[in-house]
């Protein structure tokens, strides 16, 4: 039997009213960035009822058929792993089979992102991968953007391919076969920004396409610039008991002119 949220201690209820609030909020991003129209696509962000995630764990979603105009924080509703609705007044998106799937397969994953925008969606339905031509692609995909099998709506079917094809992937992306793209972060805000990035260089590599023929980039240059993104981009640099340069006073400025 599916439990309510009000069987849950109080603290677990806290942190699902602040994901409410982080998900109606995220959800906002996608018409901004021209990821969706109407009421195609979706966020949802895992509720950890533990440290470290497990069965017990809730995410909240989307409700489905809802405008973005019309949503709030009370409107997302709060689901089981297993796809069980636990808290709300609607229906769960109808993704949600797919959502749950990939967070009872994938612990590391904290949110999960779909769209159906423009470029991602053609690259999609064409079953063809983004190939990594692009600095930015090897930044954030670590490679070219995989696509997953195809799978129809309703069950965990597509949730198995986002899973199948991403396990071994460094891509927080992958493009579903005639259905579009799905992201994949440690939490839904990571996900929505690589919604966003996945569409941005789908556009662009489709232009280049158009002019030409793009170059691609080297693996080693490709893991260069990953780990370079991943791990030093936007870091604070750590403190250091001594100054990075050794000062040169005037006379010795003067004496290497």
């Amino acid at each position: 039997m599916t439990r309510t949220l009000d069987s849950y201690p109080q603290e677990v209820r806290d942190v699902v009213a602040r994901t409410r609030e982080v998900v109606s909020t995220l959800h906002a991003e996608l018409p901004r960035w021209g990821l969706v129209v109407w009421t195609a696509g979706n966020v949802s962000q895992r509720v950890l009822v533990g440290a470290t995630p497990s069965d017990a764990d809730l995410f909240v979603i989307k409700p489905s058929g809802v405008t973005y105009d019309e949503l709030t924080p009370g409107s997302m509703v709060v689901c089981d792993l297993d796809g069980n609705l636990v808290d709300g007044s609607r229906a769960p998106s109808s993704d949600t089979a797919a959502h749950a799937y990939v967070y009872r397969h994938m612990p590391e994953v904290g949110g999960v992102v779909h769209t159906h925008s423009t470029y991602a969606t053609a690259w999609a339905a064409r079953a063809e991968p983004v190939p990594c031509v692009l600095t930015m692609m090897a930044d954030e995909f670590g490679g070219d953007i995989p696509v997953g099998p195809f799978a129809l709506i309703g069950d965990d079917s597509i949730g198995r391919g986002i899973v199948e094809t991403l396990r071994d992937s460094r891509s927080p992306a992958v493009l579903m076969r005639n259905h579009g793209p799905f992201t994949i972060g440690t939490d839904a805000k990571a996900a929505v920004k690589a919604a966003v990035m996945v569409e941005e260089v789908a556009r662009t590599v489709h232009i280049s396409l158009q002019l030409g023929t793009p170059l691609p980039i080297g693996s080693a240059d490709i893991d260069s610039l990953y780990a370079r993104y991943q791990n030093v981009y936007g870091r604070t640099p750590a403190a250091t008991d001594e100054p990075a340069t050794t000062p040169v006073t005037p006379t010795e400025q003067e004496s290497t002119r």
